[in-house]
Order: structure tokens, then sequence, then C-alpha cells
């Protein structure tokens, strides 16, 4: 199938070039906008000389079509906006885009306050508060999806949210069927779930003149890589991209779809460095991936104003001998298979003068399945080598619906949104985490004479089926104080199966323009959010709460056989519970900020963010052994229990810099952060420090992997990983 899409793009890619080389017509779509960059639907566009006439679609476009390359004069006008013409606009073969943007009309005086360039800046829903990229300054991104995805998130900055058409998650689409990508400053608004910096929200645009393809394809290699110091020969590394693209009418100026495949082929290599029994080893281990993506979107314009959106998106990908490296021997690699599948709908519209909805419904399918090379007990060998099994197997899934609407009112000197957010998911899991047992050595030594210090495995069942769901409900007011002020107040509620509070999150900023140019923006704002209780966490304390699965450790055990050991000493099981009134993580933030236009076309922000965490989830041992080392109930293990009781804080000033120039294919973006942070927890996983621990005392925690051993080396945890004890306790 891989092959076969390669071809047929190599093809597509061909014949697209040649039909290139021939075309001679050309085609100019003219976009329509207004100050704040929305689209202007029905405005009036004609082309001269040849005197077309056409009238902008829902999108805000007008396209002509079999025009002879030269210059031509534009002529824009619509109802409440000032005319504009656009003269000696170069038309060159081929595809050419202009975007006009229209003044407020002057004759109205409650309009022409509104072209007032204080006005334009204190607004918070304005391109003021916004970096909007253009089609032009689009076409500089990258090719593939993934590649503009990372390079969106580094022009955004820490925290940043990316959707595309009011959607979270998924894949991005091909940057040929974007219309607009714009960079919202808008920290406290009361319809976002999450504190972030900056939010990225991506428009599509539909084919509703003609049909337009695009192909792509990408190779990289390792030719130019060094050798890694420490492997025996330098080890491989390919990554081929390839993609094709499409999209055009149905229903001429009234339907049209999209769809695009696009497939990652590609391998790396990773080191394995260790010492053996038999001496130094070390190897390079192949490490490959491959993945294929489907999208297909349908856009309907119900009336001049409504437009409705269908979209469907499958993602498959696999990998292979994850887990391989460094201290990792091959035999503990695993693979891995996920599948993904998302069905989306959306209706957005006017309704009357003063009404604006939006109606979003996803349905997000996730599948994942793991299998191992192995299935043997793991070896470690602390600062040696690990071997055996990968202690992880079987498969998880989810089945998420999400429904959210959105209602914009405009009265008078408020600009009113009104909304609801509903997320509800099933979750269901049977993955085996060291289900057959993991051996912990002190050294090589102690290998060699076959002296484990523990012996760890989860027994019991795994399979858990939960379900979850969250609400959000939410209004917010931006109130026009004066031209140069804009007061946004705002309240959001969220309530969340298995975990309680009232959760209400007040939320209030200001914008304010100090000076008669509108080039220098102030803005400040404080909120309190509020964290979900991750599904996932949930699912994996389920497993471990003593009935489905339970913690066994055992002391000094013998090997191979755990129990034959003549000093072993059989722990209690441990578990996993959570604390009665649990609620959801609370962010208060505070933040202030400049916002400076710089002559040629830069702009410059500043901001400081004051955040403090509290009722942030974290395990602690419950049962922990006392001073004199017996535990409050010596009938179990280590209890970890999940609780609201976790804090953080973080304060931070942040730089940010962009040039836009697509006439010289410019664009530059540059980010600094300087802050401090301090957190007591991981997550609801990691149990927290005890206030007085016992010197040396084997805990399992929640996942069945004990704390580090303060002689041993920091690295990462393994799922039934345990560390050597001074001595021996029951």
């Amino acid at each position: 199938m891989k092959t076969f899409i390669q071809t047929v793009a190599a093809i597509l890619f061909l014949s697209t070039t040649a039909n290139a080389q021939t075309r001679t017509d050309a085609t100019l779509r003219v976009t329509v906008v207004d100050p704040s960059g929305a689209v202007i639907v029905g405005a009036h566009v004609r082309v001269t000389p040849g005197d077309a006439a056409l009238d902008t679609g829902p999108r805000g476009e007008a396209s002509f079509t079999a025009l002879e390359p030269g210059r031509y004069s534009i002529h824009v006008e619509s109802a409440g906006f000032e005319a504009r013409d656009v003269r000696d606009a170069r038309v060159r073969a081929g595809e050419n885009r202009r975007e006009v943007k229209l003044a407020i009309a002057r004759l109205a005086e409650t309009v022409q306050v509104g072209r007032d360039a204080r006005k334009r800046a204190s607004d918070p829903r304005s391109d003021a508060f916004a970096t909007v990229l253009s089609e032009a300054q689009i076409d500089e991104l990258p090719d593939d999806p993934d590649e503009m995805e990372q390079a969106l998130g580094d022009m955004a900055g820490p925290g940043a949210v990316l959707r595309v058409n009011g959607f979270r998650g998924g894949r991005l689409p091909p940057k040929s069927q974007i219309h607009q990508i714009r960079f919202r400053r808008n920290m406290f608004a009361a319809d976002t779930h999450e504190p972030g910096f900056i939010s990225v929200d991506i428009t599509t645009k539909p084919g509703l003149d003609a049909w337009r393809g695009a192909t792509n394809a990408a190779f990289r290699s390792s030719a130019l890589n060094a050798r890694n110091a420490f492997a025996p020969v330098k080890g491989a590394e390919q990554h081929q991209r390839y993609g094709f693209n499409v999209n055009g009418p149905l229903w001429k100026q009234r339907t049209s779809a999209a769809l695009s495949i696009d497939g990652v082929d590609a391998f790396d290599t990773k080191t394995v460095v260790a010492a053996l029994p038999s001496g130094y080893f070390a190897d390079s281990i192949r490490k490959p991936n491959d993945t294929l993506n489907f999208t297909a979107r349908i856009e309907h314009a119900l009336t001049k104003s409504q437009m409705v959106r269908g979209e469907m998106q499958r993602s498959r990908s696999t990998a292979d001998n994850l887990g391989v490296g460094d201290f990792d021997l091959p035999e503990r690699g695993y693979s891995q298979t996920r599948t993904d599948d998302v069905l989306r709908a959306s209706i957005v519209g006017s309704i009357g003068k003063a009404l604006y909805n939006e109606l979003r419904m996803q349905w997000q399918s996730s599948a994942l399945a793991v299998a191992p090379l192995s299935v043997s007990p793991a070896v470690l060998v602390l600062n040696a080598f690990d071997a055996g099994g990968a202690q992880l197997s079987g498969s998880r899934g989810s089945s998420v619906v999400y429904l959210a609407d959105d209602l914009d009112i405009a009265a008078g000197r408020h600009a009113i949104r009104a909304g609801v957010q509903l997320d509800a998911g099933a979750y269901r899991s049977s993955e085996l985490r060291n289900a057959t047992g993991t051996f912990t050595f002190a050294s090589l030594d102690a290998y060699a004479a076959g002296r484990p210090t523990t012996f760890t495995r989860n027994t019991g069942s795994p399979d858990v089926s939960i379900a979850q769901a969250q609400l959000g409900l939410y209004v917010q007011d931006d109130i026009r104080a004066r031209k140069d002020l804009t007061v946004t107040a705002g309240l959001r509620q969220e309530l969340q199966s298995h975990i309680g509070g009232l959760n209400l999150a007040p939320r209030g900023g200001i914008a304010w323009s100090p000076f008669k140019g509108g080039k220098t923006t102030v803005r400040a704002g404080a909120g309190i959010f509020f964290d979900w209780f991750d599904a996932q966490a949930y699912e994996q304390g389920v497993q471990l709460d003593g009935t489905h699965q339970q913690i066994e450790t055992i002391v000094a055990p013998g090997y191979p056989d755990p129990a034959a050991g003549g000093f072993a000493i059989a722990l209690p099981a441990g578990r996993v519970q959570f604390a009665p009134g649990l609620t959801q993580p609370t962010l208060k933030e505070a933040m202030g900020g400049v916002e400076q236009q710089l002559p040629g076309d830069i702009r410059l922000n500043a901001m400081f963010v004051h955040r403090r965490g509290s009722s942030l989830l974290r395990g602690v041992n419950v049962n922990a052994p006392a001073a004199n080392l017996a535990r409050p109930d010596p009938s179990s293990g280590a209890v970890t229990e999940i609780q609201s009781t976790a804090r953080s804080a973080i304060d931070l000033i942040s730089l940010n810099l962009n040039f836009a120039g697509p006439q010289q294919r410019i664009f530059v973006a540059a980010n600094y952060t300087f802050g401090r942070s301090t957190d007591d927890t991981d997550s609801p996983r990691e149990r927290a420090p005890q206030k007085t621990p016992p010197p040396c005392i084997v805990r399992a925690d929640a996942v069945g992997a004990p704390l580090q051993h303060h002689h041993r080396p920091r690295r990462q945890r393994r799922y039934g990983e345990q560390r050597p004890p001074c001595r021996r306790h029951a």
C-alpha cells in the first residue's frame, strides 16, 4: 500500500510539473477582510481590464479564472465599509492570491470610533491581540505537517495550544489547505480550560472555484552524521516522507471537498553500552517507525452566513525496538502499534445581526497494542546492564466524545460570549506491567554469585474499564469602557466525575492603549484555572487497587526461582487507593504585559507571569514504616494514596519578537523566557517524599516501581524495578 501511494504521488507530481510548464492562463483569488481580519461575505469585487465582477462567498473569497498574465486593477466595495482600489496588481501565470482589507465606513459616528487605532489596539478580539500569518507567510512554513506543528509551537512559545477549526488534537492539515493561522494572547478568556501564554488558531479554506492538488516528498539520511563515541560503528538513520493532497468544489461556490494522504518511513539507531560478566559490550540497534495518515473534509455553505463542516481522520503508526539503548540490551525491546480515528462536525455562522454561533462535535477513538520481544523476567544489574523482557505487553484503548458550543452576542459596548464544553469517554486497558517479575542485583559480583537484592511482580488481572466525564460552563463579557480601554470579566465552572469541588473560576483583565497612535498596548489580568484528573492516571490507580492487581515484593530472593532463597522475605502486597475528598488541582495566575509595534513590521511583547498551584495530585505512602520500622497496617505493604495536597509555584518573564516580511520571504520569531519554578509532585502516580523515612526500606510505588535508592546513580525508573536494601525488614 505504501509503495503504491509513493508511486501515485510521484506520477501526480510529474504530471503537475509538466502541466505548470505549459500553462499560460492565470487565476486571481481575492480575499476581503475587515480591520479585525474577519472575512466579509457578499463584498463586490471587480477586476479590470476585462471588467469581470464577483461577490465574495462564505469564506470572503472571489476567484477569477482564465485571466491573461499582466497587471490589473481591483475594486472592492461592501455595505458599511469604505470602497478600496488596488491598482497595478501584477498577475502571473498560475495561481495568485491577494488580500484586501476594507476600512469601516466614515459616515456613522459609532463606526468612526471603531476605526480609532487605540480602540483596535485594546480590543482582545482584534488582530492587535494576535499575530496573523497570511497565505504568503504560511507558504514559508515546512511542508511536513509534523514539522509545521513543531515550528508553530516554537514560534508561539511554551504552553501554546493549537486548534484547527476550533478543535484540539488530531493532525494539522496540509499548508495548501490552510487559510489563516492566528496567534492569540488573550490568556484569561473564560472559554479556555487550561492556562496558556498563546493559543494558535488554524482555519482551513474550502476549494470553491477549481480543483487543485499538490504532492510532496522528502528524504533525509545519516550521511553527514558523526559516529557515537560509544558505538562500534556509525549508526544508520533515514527519514522518508511522502504526501498528496487535493481540494476543490463539488458544488461550485457552495460545497467543497479536501483529501490528503501522507506517510513517514523512517528509522534511527540507538547505542547500547553495557558491562556484562564477559566484559564490555557495545552495539547499535536500528529502531524503525512507520506512519500513514488519511484526512477527508467536506464544507458546505448552508446560507451566505452559515457553514457546515465535516471531517474524518485516520492515523496508524508502528514502532519497533522501543526500550532498547544505554544499559538496556536488545532483548528488552518491544514493538508498539497505535491507531487513531477522528470524526468531526461543526456548524458556524451568524444569526441575525447581533449573534454568532459555533457548534462543534467530535468523536475520537484510540487503540494501542504492545508486544515484547521476550516475556522472561527482567534482570537489572545496577550500573552494568539490563536484560530479560520489557515487562510490558497487552493493549489499551479509549473512545471519547466532545461537544462544545460558543455563542457570541454584540450589544452596544458589550461583546459577550457564553458556551459549554463536554467531554465524555470510555477507557479500557489490559496492559500487563511487570507480570513475570523483575530481579535487581546490586552489582556484577552479586549477579555472578546469584544473589539478587529484591524481586518484584504485579499479580492479578489488569483488565480494567472506566468511564469519565468532564463539563465546563462559561460566560465572558468584553466591555468597552473607553475607546482606548477594554475590561474583560468572565466566570467558568468545571465539573468532573471521580473528583469533587465547586470549581468556580473567575477571570478578568484589561487592555489599554495609552497613546494616540495605537502602537502600544498594555495588558494585565488574573484568574483561576482548574486541572483535570487524567483518565490514564485514574485507570492505573484502579488497576493496582488490590482487587485487580497486587504488588508483590520479595527481599533477598533466590535466583532464578525467587522463592528458593534461604533468606527470602516476602513483604505484604502493596496497593493504590484514592483519598476521600479529592478535588481538582487549582492554579491561580496573574499577568502583566506590554506589546509594542516597532518600525519595519516588528512586534515586541514582554510579560511577567505569576502562578501558584494548590491541591495538586500526588501519591503518599500512608502505610510507611514508622521510626520503629513497624507499619501502621502490618498486613499490607506500601499503600500509595493519591491525595490533593501538592503545591507548585512559577514566576517568569517572557519576551517575544516577531517580524513578518512575506515579500522578502522572511518570517522571524524569537522567544526568550527566564523563570523559576518549584513543584511538589511529578504526577499522581509518583509518591511524595516521606517526612521521616527510615534509612533504607523496600517500598513499591503506585505502579509497582519502587522509589530510587540514595546509593544508586539516578536514572529512569522502570515498572517493577526495585532498589537494594541496606538491611532486611518485614
